[in-house]
């Protein structure tokens, strides 16, 4: 009987323990979101070939790698306070249509425009890996391997489920129509639409649930990149003299830390 109380007590103190401990031991739960494909819960994936958006101005690089170190955060803070800002305008009038066909091959005055490729397969290959070609085509990528930026998940990608992989445009062109794209010429809304600068390949439903959101409203669920993000769209917004809302210029800010 004295045995058997001492194994209770041990039992309790350990117990006690763990409780105290706060749960620091238990798995984190992965809280990334994201489609079909990625890898399994736990801390999100990094892209060795990700570049980070200071290095990378034209948006020709792969993928979107984290702002790290306090000197390349403050450079990100000195870019996002650059943008000017307004209220966000009525929608009305907005159609895709405005901003060319999709994924136009003809859009001047963006990188890798009129080179026989459309700009989706441009941005596949630009960041997909282990890339698989349709036969007798070095342009229309049918598999390929994606290390999503906003989810942090790998995306065993077949050209089969197309939706899975959606190319998001950082600035959405129904937000830069209600910011004043609705009165530029059609030319330069198609260049917005098709400039790598502006697209990235990522988890289709993730992009979905952005819509048209600014960074105020939607941030991506990795972390690690949100201030990367916010460079991104602020390169974007500067490159075609966009203004932002207040308060997504905020935001911006606050994901670089000023």
């Amino acid at each position: 009987m004295t045995r058997h109380k001492g194994r209770i007590r041990a039992a309790a103190l350990l117990a006690a323990a763990v409780l105290a401990s706060g749960c620091e031991g238990l798995p984190a739960e992965d809280t990334t979101g994201g489609g079909g494909g990625g890898a399994g819960a736990g801390r999100p994936e990094r892209d060795a070939r990700a570049v980070s958006p200071l290095k990378n101005p034209d948006g020709t690089a792969p993928g979107l790698a984290p702002v790290t170190g306090d000197t390349n955060r403050a450079a990100a803070v000195d870019l996002i306070e650059r943008l000017t800002t307004k209220g966000r305008g009525p929608r009305t009038g907005y159609d895709r249509e405005d901003f060319g066909y999709a994924w136009m091959d003809t859009a001047d005055g963006v990188p890798l425009a009129r080179n026989g490729c459309d700009t989706r397969n441009d941005l596949l290959r630009r960041d997909g890996q282990k890339l698989r070609f349709r036969s007798g085509s070095d342009c229309v990528v049918v598999a390929m391997t994606l290390h999503d930026p906003y989810t942090g998940k790998t995306i065993e990608w077949r050209k089969r489920d197309a939706a899975e992989v959606q190319i998001d445009h950082v600035v959405p062109l129904s937000y830069s129509w209600q910011m004043g794209a609705a009165r530029w010429p059609e030319s330069k809304r198609e260049q917005l639409a098709n400039d790598t600068l502006n697209l990235l390949p990522v988890d289709g439903r993730t992009n979905s649930a952005k819509s048209d959101s600014g960074p105020a409203s939607w941030l991506p669920p990795n972390k690690q990149i949100r201030c990367a993000y916010a460079v991104r769209f602020a390169q974007v917004a500067l490159k075609y003299e966009l203004p932002v809302t207040t308060a997504d210029k905020r935001m911006m800010m606050r994901q670089c830390g000023g």
